[in-house]
């Protein structure tokens, strides 16, 4: 099964950040390809815009990394699977009420494991330590 990436993996995968060379090098070792759902394009799109708005990048520069995404969801690197949104955000409230007092997760944070459980996922990319831990309880694989 395909590893489902979140956004602080792929975000820094696409934008040079100190977690990048980890990143760079997990995806290089990776056999299969990285699932790509919706709601990596909308926080991927609002991380690029927000990145602008801060101005760490400029217009030019999300525009490369768009190039880049595109061109890596061409050559199979990126893999588009569709949600069941209702399954996916009922799971998400479950897991949210059995495991955020424990762990602290955000929404998104939430939202993310339940996507990738969702999808069948066997292995959770991500440097979100909360989301992280979130996804050892459930039984994900976790990496970097």
């Amino acid at each position: 099964m395909a590893p489902y990436a979140d956004t602080s993996f792929l975000g820094s995968y696409y934008l040079p950040d100190p977690n990048t060379p980890a990143a760079v090098a997990l995806v290089r070792s990776l056999t299969a390809p990285i699932t790509f759902t919706a709601l990596h394009r909308l926080e991927l799109s609002n991380a690029l815009a927000l990145a602008v708005f801060q101005r760490r990048i400029n217009a030019s520069q999300t525009q490369a990394v768009w190039m880049d995404l595109v061109s890596d969801l061409r050559t199979g690197l990126l893999a588009v699977l569709p949600l069941r949104w209702y399954a996916v955000l009922r799971q998400a409230a479950q897991l949210s009420t059995q495991h955020t007092p424990l762990t602290g997760c955000r929404s998104l944070d939430v939202l993310h494991v339940a996507a990738a459980q969702s999808l069948r996922a066997t292995e959770l990319l991500s440097f979100d330590s909360r989301q992280r831990a979130l996804a050892t309880i459930i039984g994900l694989t976790v990496r970097p």
